[in-house]
This record gives structure tokens, C-alpha cells and sequence, in this order.
């Protein structure tokens, strides 16, 4: 695929919104359905048709809802809406400037999508007589895949916890993480950590694989190992000998590949925020690059 046909180098279709960022589209339909779930709760149960049912399995032709229930809240609190909206604004802004406005939806969408198949999994596991009698609400294993990606990328950054303690990210994420795992495992309260955590997993392998859901979807199969097809002139003679066909042919590693993957991210990035917004992880990759460039240029 070449730099011109990667999915962040496509101009948007002008349409609704086009102006609004993804984070931006995603608070404001967010609180609109906790406004709508806390204005017609007597009315419309909006919460008890999005959540995700602990009973999926029973009933598949209700599998929809392992998107919606990402966009439902607890009602009978502000905080779970606002802390969850608040998570978005700060790390989502950083996250969409790295892999784009397109790219940031389908990634929510698939966090939300993860998470709730992490959760669906754990009560199917550990306790499935109850699983009937359970649901799920919530855009936190989405948040959690969201602060990983932004941990990721920037692991030294000072936050503050509580609004008070500084500490670099990804000594945060630690915390976060380690916390859900303890909880999940002693149990005894309604959050719903193993969503947290496949939230969690699934943005640090987004991130740790280079993945991009648009190029996924633009090339399907991308999951099934590649072929190697030599040609050679059937006129006459025989063909020629694996060694000299695959010496022919410069061979790209997977290591490269994901190289020059996180090379198109960082060329990106500077495309849009400049030079100045590069972290000292994405200048180490741009010299390895360099680096392995010169080498193939000597050979």
C-alpha cells in the first residue's frame, strides 16, 4: 500500500458534522441518551433496551447490543456519565490527533465491542446461573482502551491522580489496571472490571500491533498469510529454483512492515501538529528508519 492510498491520507466527504472532532460527536450523543434514559425513564426504559444482557449467547438476534450498551449510563448517578465523558475529552483529543477522526470511531466502536465480549465471557464463566439477571451499561472499557493507546504514545507524561499526585502515565495505567484486577478478582461491587480490563488489553494490543481498523476493512483477508506466486516463462525450460526466485526479490519482514506503519502514524502526525509533537519514543522511530534505509541503500 503506498502513502497515497493509506486511510489518514483520504480527504473526508463533506456531510453532518464534518467539522466536529470524533471525541466531540461521541460526548454529545453519549449524554443525549443519559438525558433521554433520565428524562423518559418512565416512559421509554432507553437504559434497559441498550444494555447488554449477561444472557447474550441465549439471545443472539439481540447481539446489537454489544455496541449500544457503550452509549447507555447509570442514570441514577451524574458521576458514572460525567467521569466517563471527562476520560474521553482529556485522552480521546490526544488519541483522534494520532490516528485520525475516521479511525477514532471505529476504534471506540471496536473498544466497546471488546470490552463487552471480555465481560460477556466472565459471566458465562464464573457465574452463569446468574447470568440472566445481569446487564451491562457503560462506556468505561472504551475509556480504559483509550488511556492505553494514550499511555502508549506518551508513557512519560505527568497526570495527576485525584487531581493532586503527579506521576507519569504509565505508572497510572499500572495503577488503574492493577486495581481493576484485584477487584475483579475479590468481586462484591457493581463495576463491571473485566470489561475494564478487556478495554484495557485491547487498546494496548491496537496500539502495540499498529492496528488500523480502516485498513482492515479496506482489505479483507488481511488476517490470512500471504502467498508467494513465482512466474517463469513456460515456453521452455525449467522454472527456476526457489533460491534464485526468492533472491530475485527483495523480501519485506513483518517487522519491517510494522516499521514503516508507524512511520505513515508519526508523518501523519506532523502533518497535522508539527515536528514539536513528537514524542521521543515516535524520533527514535523515525532514526531507526532512517537508519535501516541507509543500510538498504549500501547493500
Amino acid at each position: 500500500m503506498g502513502f497515497a492510498d493509506r486511510a489518514y491520507n483520504r480527504s473526508s466527504p463533506p456531510g453532518f458534522m464534518t467539522e466536529w472532532t470524533a471525541v466531540t460527536t461521541l460526548i454529545v450523543i453519549t449524554v443525549g441518551i443519559w438525558l433521554a434514559n433520565l428524562l423518559l425513564f418512565d416512559v421509554v426504559p432507553v437504559n434497559a433496551i441498550l444494555a447488554l444482557p449477561g444472557d447474550l449467547p441465549r439471545r443472539p438476534w439481540e447481539v446489537w447490543k454489544l455496541f449500544t450498551y457503550g452509549f447507555a449510563h447509570d442514570s441514577g448517578t451524574i458521576w458514572h456519565v460525567v467521569m466517563n465523558m471527562l476520560a474521553i475529552f482529556f485522552f480521546g483529543r490526544e488519541v483522534e490527533d494520532i490516528i485520525g477522526r475516521a479511525e477514532f470511531f471505529r476504534f471506540y466502536v471496536a473498544a466497546i465491542v471488546a470490552a463487552g465480549l471480555a465481560w460477556l465471557t466472565s459471566a458465562q464463566l464464573f457465574t452463569p446461573l446468574q447470568a440472566g439477571s445481569l446487564s451491562l451499561v457503560g462506556a468505561s472499557g472504551a475509556v480504559m482502551a483509550v488511556m492505553a493507546v494514550f499511555i502508549w504514545h506518551y508513557p512519560q507524561m505527568e497526570l495527576l491522580l485525584f487531581g493532586l499526585l503527579p506521576m507519569p502515565a504509565w505508572s497510572l495505567g499500572l495503577l488503574y489496571l492493577g486495581w481493576d484486577a484485584y477487584a475483579a478478582y475479590a468481586g462484591g461491587d457493581r463495576v463491571a472490571h473485566v470489561a475494564h480490563i478487556g478495554g484495557a488489553a485491547f487498546g494496548l494490543c491496537y496500539a502495540w500491533r499498529a492496528w488500523n481498523i480502516g485498513d482492515m476493512i479496506a482489505k479483507p483477508g488481511w488476517w490470512r498469510p500471504r502467498m508467494r506466486v513465482v512466474r517463469y516463462d513456460d515456453q521452455g525450460g525449467d522454472p527456476p529454483s526457489r533460491t534464485a526466485a526468492s533472491s530475485s526479490r527483495p523480501r519485506v519482514s513483518a517487522e519491517d512492515e510494522h516499521l514503516q506503519e508507524a512511520v505513515d502514524r508519526i508523518l501523519e502526525k506532523i502533518s497535522r501538529s508539527g515536528e514539536s509533537s513528537l514524542t521521543a519514543g515516535e524520533r527514535s522511530t523515525l532514526t531507526e528508519a532512517s537508519r535501516r534505509l541507509r543500510e538498504r541503500n549500501r547493500s
